[in-house]
């Protein structure tokens, strides 16, 4: 009996149920979408902040040190200490080398450029452009090119390179790491009026400029060139100044902000295993002899807060679509229960308890909500594939033990949005409800 008195109650009142399964399906699959995207937008975002450029900056120990005694500073001048070229392989050879984007080691140089009467001194920055290196299980290819995409270079004619290759013309774009060609920053270029395919002279060695770059920073006065004529010029093959890494991290929260050396060892290996800016920069510490690395803090900071709106955006449109299928389900459920009012009378007055009649109800509630849940995760998985497509233009992954999530919140919305509809039913006087005045 009970089974075919939800069956005449959907038979009867189609209309309104499927109203309500409408309201569920659509709430559902703004949920669904949301969800899925969220759960797999942390990779996606960070390689789309990545366009920010690199979040580590590692230097030489030495350059940390303060000695300072009485307000005088006592450390000598000089350039600095340098790392090792030969140690920036270890950067892929730690726990998180699958999140390390990319890495560009810079060399910076004083050199003199024109005669005795007039020469300027300007900055020769040697670093790696598109430097491919070889591991055991991979081949991986770094730069500036990948830690530093804002950088734009210009070829002879004022146009840009082909984007994503080295142009095979040694007059125009991006400079082989092996070769003796160079990128002129666009201001220095302008003062010494030189363009693409002009030679240069620097430390007694002919250059060939083979574009003009663009930076809108303090590289626009420099020269930009491979790393190992920066070494030749210095004299220190294998020198490195500073690494800039590019790494995919986690936002900080207030478990990545505390220092390590404090930490238990099961808080530190848990600290350690979670990719945070910080955790990583400890990494690298330890894969770079004599090394300090900190995190670029405006870029790595802004990065989390991004994600963080981000997310809670996704989070407030999912519970507005929650809260709206929970308003459209209460309303259509109060008006069917009220339209079977002398239909609940009849079931007092033959003896069914509340607990009978509110179980009728929920079981056609329940009924909506699967079927609308299940057509809701359908909809939403389709409505999350097209986001990654239009806006990553990659694939969203749904997981599938988020179908049994969507489905206990589709029932959570409907008996929510049923409550007080059913409550109200339960407390019908069945004299009332047959004479039509409930």
């Amino acid at each position: 009996m009970f089974p075919r008195l939800v069956y005449e109650s959907f038979r009867r009142q189609t209309r309104r149920k499927l109203l309500a399964g409408v309201a569920i399906t659509l709430g559902v699959a703004v949920a669904t979408a949301m969800i899925a995207v969220a759960t797999d937008i942390g990779d996606k975002i960070n390689h789309e902040l990545r366009t920010y450029g690199a979040n580590l900056l590692v230097t030489p120990q030495e350059d940390t040190l303060d000695v300072e005694i009485g307000g005088v500073n006592l450390k000598p001048p000089s350039d600095g200490a340098f790392l090792n070229e030969a140690d920036l392989p270890n950067i892929r050879g730690t726990f998180w080398h699958n999140n390390i984007v990319g890495f560009s080691p810079m060399l910076p140089v004083t050199v003199h450029l024109g005669n005795d009467a007039d020469a300027k001194d300007v900055t020769l920055v040697g670093t790696y452009f598109n430097k491919p290196l070889k591991f055991v299980k991979e081949d991986f290819t770094t730069g500036v090119r990948i830690t530093h995409p804002w950088w734009k270079v210009q070829c002879r004619d004022g146009s840009l390179p082909r984007a994503g290759r080295v142009e095979d013309s040694p007059t125009c774009g991006w400079p082989e790491d092996n070769s003796r060609n160079v990128l002129l920053g666009e201001r220095l270029a302008a003062q010494l009026n030189k363009k693409p395919g002009d030679s240069i002279e620097v430390a007694g060695r002919t250059l060939t400029i083979s574009g003009l770059l663009s930076t809108g920073s303090a590289e626009d006065d420099e020269i930009i060139a491979p790393l190992g004529l920066a070494q030749d010029i210095l004299g220190k093959p294998g020198a490195v100044r500073r690494i800039y890494v590019s790494a995919l991290t986690k936002p900080e929260d207030d478990f990545a902000r505390r220092d390590p050396r404090t930490m238990t060892p099961e808080t530190f290996e848990r600290w350690n295993c979670s990719p945070y800016v910080q955790s990583i920069a400890y990494q690298l510490q330890g894969a770079i002899p004599h090394s300090h690395a900190d995190q670029i803090r405006q870029v790595a900071q802004n990065e989390g807060t991004v994600l963080s709106r981000i997310k809670g955006l996704m989070l407030l449109v999912t519970l507005a679509a929650l809260l709206a299928s929970a308003l459209a389900v209460s309303a259509a459920m109060a008006t069917a229960i009220f339209e079977r009012r002398a239909e609940v009378g009849l079931m007092k007055a033959l003896g069914a308890g509340s607990f009978a009649v509110a179980a009728l109800f929920f079981a056609e509630a329940l009924l909506l909500a699967l079927i609308g849940g299940s057509a809701g995760f359908a909809a939403g998985s389709l409505l999350a594939h097209q986001i990654g497509h239009s806006i990553f233009n990659s694939r969203i992954s749904i997981e599938p033990v988020l179908f049994p999530v969507i489905l206990a919140i589709a029932v959570f919305v409907t008996f929510a949005g049923s409550a007080a509809a059913i409550r109200r039913a339960v407390k019908f006087d069945p004299v009332f409800a047959l004479r039509g005045e409930a």
